[in-house]
C-alpha cells in the first residue's frame, strides 16, 4: 500500500496509537515521580518511559511500582489485619523509665517509641538457647506440660524427622484438651518434604496457611516470624525454623545451620500474644481477645523488652530505622551477626559514619552461605566497610544462621530479621529489643567464641579477586532491592 492508498480511518488509528504510547509514557514518568523516594530510582524511571514511550512503560508497570507495600496497605485498612488495640486491650501503664545504666541510648528509646506500637516492659527474663540441641527439648517440654493454648508460628516447620517430634507433641496436647493453633507460611512450607499440614492431618490441631499460593503468587509478602507461645505464659521465638538442619550435632556439616532461639518468660509474653493473634485473625478471620491469653506475668526478671513486629503493611520501617538508630547511638562498640547482610545505600552510609565516629564494628558473616547469589551481593560491599574500620569476619561451616545486633554492650536485638531488605521491607518479621547488662553479657561470650573460631577479611584480598569475580559480584549487588 503507497500514500497515495491509505485512508483516514489509517492515519486516526495512527494517531490513536501514537497518542495511546505518548499517554502511558507520560503516566509512567509521572507516577515515578509522585511515587519514587529514590531521586536516582525516579531518574532512571522517568528517562526510560520517555525514551522507550511503549516498553519504558510496560517495565514500570512490570517492574517499577511497588505492589507489595500497596497490597499490604490495603490490607491494613479494609480491616483484614487487625490494629493492636484492637484485640484485648493491655493494662493502661506507664512504660518503665529507662534506668541510669541506659541512658546513653535514650534517643534511641525516643526514636522507638515513636515508631513502635508496642512498649517496654520490665522484669522479664529470657534464657539463649543454642541449636536445635536446646532450643527444641525446651520448647518441646513446654508443649508437653501445656494445660490450656498452644500457639505456633513458623516460617518452614518440617512434618518429619524432629517435625515429626512436634507434631506428636501438638496432637498429644490435643488429646489432653489443650487448643492448638498453628500457622505455617504458605511459601516456607514448599521447603518441606514432608509437610507439617499433611503429618497434622486428623490430629485435631487448627493449622492455617499464611498466604496460600494459591491466591496468588506471593513470592514477598511471607511471614518470617518464629513464634511458639504456650499458655501465655512462656514464649520462644529467635532465628530458628522447626527443621533437623539447627540439630547442627546430627545434621553434617553440609547440610546444618547454627542458631540462637531465646526462652521468654514476663510480661513481655501478653505483646508476643497479640502478635500471634493478628496474624490468626489474618489467616483465619477468628478475632479471639479472650482474657485468658493475657494472664498476669511478673517473671522476676532484669530485663526491659520491647516486642516489634514489623511488615510491609505499616506506615514505618520499624526494624531498619531502629538498626540505623542504633547505629547512630553507639558509642563504643557494635556487633553484628547475620546469614543475608545485604545493606542498601543508606545503611552502608549509617555503618561507615559509626565507624568513622570511633565506634568499634564488627560483622560476622557465614564464610559459607546456601544461598550464593546473596553472598556475592554481600561481598560486593565489603571492600568499602573494611576501608572504613569496619571488621569483617567470616564463620566456617556450619552455615551461620543467627541474627544478633549488640551495642554498647547494653542493648540486643534478637529475632528473625536479617540485615537486607526483604526483613526490612518485604516480609513479616518479629524481633525483640531488650535493654540489659547480663543478658549482653552472655551474647557477647557467645559473640566472643564465635570471633575466636571465624576468618578475618582483609583489604588486601577484596582487592585482589579477579575481575571476573568483582563483575560477578557487582552484578549480584544490581538486584539487591529483590534479594
Amino acid at each position: 500500500m503507497t500514500w497515495r492508498e491509505k485512508t483516514i480511518l489509517d492515519d486516526i488509528t495512527l494517531l490513536v496509537l501514537l497518542g495511546a504510547a505518548l499517554a502511558a509514557a507520560v503516566w509512567a514518568a509521572g507516577h515515578a515521580l509522585l511515587h519514587k523516594r529514590d531521586p536516582r530510582s525516579a531518574l532512571v524511571w522517568v528517562s526510560l518511559s520517555l525514551t522507550l514511550p511503549v516498553m519504558g512503560a510496560l517495565l514500570y508497570w512490570l517492574l517499577g511500582i511497588n505492589r507489595i507495600t500497596r497490597r499490604a496497605h490495603h490490607w491494613h485498612k479494609s480491616g483484614r489485619r487487625l490494629g493492636f488495640q484492637e484485640l484485648y486491650p493491655p493494662a493502661v501503664a506507664q512504660p518503665p523509665a529507662l534506668p541510669p545504666l541506659f541512658q546513653g541510648l535514650h534517643n534511641l528509646e525516643i526514636l522507638s517509641d515513636r515508631i513502635v506500637r508496642t512498649r517496654n516492659h520490665a522484669s522479664n527474663r529470657l534464657f539463649p538457647l543454642k541449636n536445635g540441641e536446646e532450643a527444641y527439648p525446651a520448647m518441646l517440654a513446654a508443649i508437653d506440660a501445656a494445660s490450656h493454648s498452644i500457639h505456633l508460628c513458623s516460617y518452614i516447620f518440617d512434618g518429619d524427622r524432629i517435625g515429626g517430634v512436634f507434631v506428636n507433641s501438638l496432637a498429644a496436647a490435643v488429646k489432653r484438651g489443650v487448643v492448638v493453633r498453628v500457622i505455617v507460611d504458605a511459601m516456607g512450607e514448599r521447603y518441606s518434604a514432608v509437610t507439617a499440614r499433611a503429618a497434622l492431618l486428623g490430629s485435631g490441631v487448627d493449622i492455617r496457611h499464611y498466604l496460600p499460593l494459591y491466591k496468588g503468587p506471593f513470592i514477598n509478602l511471607r511471614n518470617h516470624r518464629k513464634l511458639l507461645l504456650v499458655d501465655g505464659r512462656v514464649a520462644f521465638t529467635g532465628g530458628m525454623n522447626i527443621r533437623s538442619n539447627h540439630c547442627v550435632e546430627t545434621a553434617g556439616l553440609l547440610h546444618a545451620a547454627s542458631d540462637l532461639h531465646f526462652q521468654v518468660q514476663g510480661p513481655v509474653v501478653n505483646d508476643l500474644q497479640r502478635i500471634f493473634l493478628e496474624d490468626w485473625y489474618f489467616v483465619s478471620g477468628q478475632r479471639l481477645d479472650d482474657q485468658a491469653y493475657f494472664p498476669l506475668l511478673d517473671a522476676g526478671g532484669t530485663a526491659l523488652v520491647r516486642a516489634i513486629a514489623d511488615g510491609p503493611d505499616r506506615e514505618f520501617r520499624k526494624l531498619e530505622w531502629i538498626v540505623m538508630g542504633a547505629l547512630s547511638t553507639a558509642k563504643q562498640r557494635v556487633r553484628i551477626m547475620t546469614p543475608y547482610f545485604i545493606p542498601d545505600r543508606p545503611m552502608v552510609t549509617a555503618l561507615v559514619t559509626a565507624a568513622l565516629r570511633g565506634v568499634e564494628i564488627t560483622l560476622v558473616l557465614p564464610q559459607q552461605n546456601n544461598l550464593p547469589f546473596v553472598a556475592w551481593a554481600s561481598r560486593a560491599s565489603y571492600w568499602e566497610l573494611i576501608k572504613n574500620g569496619i571488621q569483617i569476619l567470616e564463620q566456617p561451616p556450619p552455615f551461620a544462621h543467627t541474627k544478633l545486633l549488640l551495642v554498647d554492650d547494653l542493648w540486643s536485638l534478637i529475632g528473625s530479621a536479617n540485615l537486607d531488605t526483604r526483613s526490612f521491607r518485604l516480609n513479616f518479621e518479629l524481633n525483640l529489643s531488650v535493654y540489659d547488662q547480663q543478658f549482653a553479657a552472655v551474647l557477647n561470650e557467645h559473640f566472643d567464641a564465635i570471633q575466636a573460631g571465624s576468618y578475618l577479611v582483609s583489604l588486601q584480598e577484596m582487592d585482589s579477586r579477579p575481575l571476573a569475580i568483582k563483575l560477578r559480584d557487582g552484578a549480584a549487588r544490581l538486584f539487591t532491592p529483590y534479594l
